[in-house]
């Protein structure tokens, strides 16, 4: 192969590199973006002294377990106050009863009486007065029977307010256990164990790294590229010269544009309005919240 060849080769070889390359360059993703996980700030629901938080950074977490508790004394001491009170009242059903129950037996007998003077009235053997005296006492005995009776619904209302304050009570307590709301990883911790906190403190936050949620940005000319449940490709940095192919699908898409957001890059970057897609991505333990990431649409 003589120089002349040789010289064409490598001319012809440096064309097709410097070609590829810009058809590389040239080749630019649909949308950039950020990975961003959901995340839940867990707060103290009640007030009191931080007997225990049993949770670290990066620890995994299931939904409902218990991880700490609020100091529940004084809660207690109340609740205690409250039973104590409801059976003082429950008891006086007791009483209530045993007095009905001789009114009763007493009306039986002036029933009894009754009868016989009304008998005997008609006979003509009892006077008016004796008449106008049985029927008095039973209509008065009727009376308090009824009074006594009815006792017992102003203490089953005092009943159930007292019973309503234990329930009140019991959600205080229940308040009081601290339990992870989601599945997830703890991100970061806020508040110690020991430590006094008020309602509303936020005590940790926990995210879902399950399946990540990459935060795009489009264009208005891109929408119609762009559908709910639709397949995309998923480009990150695997290393300094690789990248890693994954697959997500678009979960949601806003309905309103938005200036762009300066630390956003978008396919054309003289696009003053975007509207902001997520894509959600199932994380199989390389993806981090914050890493940068771009989709392009599978046609």
């Amino acid at each position: 192969m003589n120089s002349k060849t040789i010289l064409k080769t490598l001319t012809m070889s440096i064309i097709m590199l410097s070609i590829s390359s810009c058809d590389k360059k040239e080749q630019k993703a649909d949308a950039y973006g950020n990975f961003e996980a959901k995340q839940v700030t867990v707060s103290s629901q009640a007030s009191g002294q931080l007997w225990i938080l049993d949770v670290e950074e990066g620890t995994q977490a299931r939904k409902g377990e218990v991880c700490g508790l609020i100091d529940t004394t004084d809660v207690h001491l109340k609740k205690l106050q409250a039973h104590q009170q409801y059976q003082a009242v429950v008891s006086r059903f007791s009483t209530i009863d045993a007095q009905a129950a001789a009114q009763r037996q007493q009306l039986q007998n002036l029933q009894t009486d009754k009868n016989r003077i009304d008998q005997l009235y008609r006979e003509g053997a009892a006077t008016q007065k004796q008449k106008d005296d049985i029927d008095g006492a039973y209509a008065l005995n009727t009376k308090q029977l009824e009074a006594t009776e009815a006792q017992k619904t102003s203490v089953r209302a005092e009943a159930e307010v007292i019973l309503a304050q234990l329930q009140q009570l019991d959600e205080q307590i229940r308040k009081s256990y601290i339990t992870h709301p989601i599945d997830g990883i703890i991100l970061t911790k806020f508040a110690e164990s020991g430590e006094v906190v008020t309602f509303g403190k936020p005590l940790y936050k926990i995210g879902n790294l399950s399946t990540l949620d990459l935060k795009v940005y489009i264009s208005g000319n891109q929408l119609a590229d762009f559908e709910l449940g639709k397949e995309v490709k998923v480009t990150i940095d695997q290393s300094n010269s690789e990248n890693r192919i994954l697959r997500g699908t678009i979960s949601w898409i806003s309905s309103v544009a938005e200036f762009t957001p300066k630390t956003i890059q978008t396919k054309d970057e003289r696009v003053d309005l975007v509207y902001a897609v997520k894509v959600t991505v199932k994380n199989d333990g390389r993806l981090k919240i914050g890493m940068p990431g771009e989709i392009s649409i599978i046609h």
